[in-house]
């Protein structure tokens, strides 16, 4: 094998795939990066046996040919590497190395066989659609926040991708949890997604996928089943496992009977939790928010170092109510408000809150009241 590929297309593809893997493997051909050369391309494949990312690029080949190399080390070679190189990848047949040359530069790196390299083989997936890269980064930017991260209750520990809705009104809706939040984005169904099984994405390939999608850019294919999901976003195809359990019954716990409405300004809001929960204690981290008339009285205090009250003008009608949040799970859902103006609908101390964009466009969050 022997291919030339510029210096900058090889760090962005291997940017793509080798985050895939894992630092400590147990298996050694895990650690690795299957690398193909062939007609004009050069193709690279990372996986964790979870998670397969195929990434290809144009490059001029002279002899074709595969090997396997560690994924990390020839990320920071190519990384180190001059800008404006061109890379010279090298396999000889009989010794198990691989040689990169750029410039005065010279590295060889051992190899192991491509036949020990695993396929994530995806099986037939039974529905396919295409989404927006914009559309899809606004369903996991709006949720990935409330993935849960304890592993026991490992159904938790992804988004919730299904069909909901009927007719005119189906929605393609995205949900997460972690039991003490929940946030729930949808957008139009796309044609294609009607009757597709309801799927939960892991929380590994929700960050690989949001890194694909950051720009917004173009198109995403989307092809799952019950079991895979595939995804392509340009030349980068991502295929992963997906968490084999029950998503719980989710709208049990979204209130529809909330009728103390407050509606706050987004920023002054945002901006007088993070300055009160300064002093809030790292293990509770509770702000009280006290509603009478038009006024919302924020107050921390810690017995081990202090207190902190702040007080802003909203609008609010409603009965009198003091109720206690984790402060960092406020500003979690108040950094997804895109508008000026956040609704928060209460019921009283003890029961979940649910806090809208008051321009909603479809995206809601549920928070559930801490003792203060």
């Amino acid at each position: 094998m022997k291919v030339t590929v510029e210096r900058a297309e090889l760090l962005k593809s291997l940017g793509h795939v080798h985050r895939v893997v894992e630092r400590r493997n147990t298996i050694p051909i895990l650690a690795n990066v299957l690398i193909k050369a062939d007609k004009g391309s050069l193709s690279l494949k990372a996986t964790d046996l979870d998670l397969e990312v195929t990434d290809s690029i144009s490059a001029e080949v002279a002899s074709g040919g595969s090997t396997t190399v560690p994924a990390h080390m020839i990320y920071d070679i190519v990384r180190k590497l001059p800008e404006g190189a061109q890379v010279v990848l090298e396999g000889t047949g009989d010794r198990a190395v691989l040689s990169i040359r750029a410039g005065r530069s010279r590295f060889t790196l051992q190899t192991l066989p491509e036949s020990d390299f695993p396929d994530l083989a995806a099986g037939t997936m039974t529905h396919s659609f295409k989404l927006s890269a914009a559309d899809l980064k606004r369903l996991i930017d709006k949720t990935q926040f409330a993935i849960s991260t304890e592993e026991t209750r490992y159904y938790l520990n992804g988004i919730y991708l299904h069909a909901a809705g009927t007719g005119q009104a189906a929605t393609l809706r995205a949900v997460a949890t972690d039991g003490h939040r929940l946030a729930q984005c949808e957008l139009p169904l796309p044609a294609g997604a009607e009757g597709m099984p309801g799927i939960i994405v892991p929380r590994k390939t929700v960050g690989e996928l949001q890194r694909l999608v950051e720009t917004g850019d173009g198109e995403v294919g989307i092809e799952l089943s019950s079991g895979k999901i595939r995804l392509t976003v340009g030349n980068v195809v991502l295929t992963s496992k997906l968490i084999d359990g029950t998503f719980p019954d989710y709208a049990r716990v979204i209130p529809v009977n909330n009728d103390k409405l407050l509606t706050v300004d987004k920023q002054d809001f945002e901006a007088a939790v993070d300055r009160v929960s300064t002093v809030s204690s790292e293990r509770g981290r509770a702000v009280k928010l006290s509603i009478t008339g038009g006024r919302l009285v924020l107050s921390v205090t810690n017995p081990d170092s202090g207190s902190a009250t702040e007080e802003l003008e909203v609008e609010y009608e409603a009965d009198p109510i003091d109720i206690g949040f984790n402060s960092r799970y406020l500003l979690d859902i108040a950094a997804q408000i895109e508008g000026e103006v956040a609704q928060l609908k209460l019921a009283d101390p003890g029961s979940p809150t649910l806090i809208q964009d008051k321009d909603a466009k479809g995206a809601l969050y549920v928070l559930m009241p801490m003792r203060v």
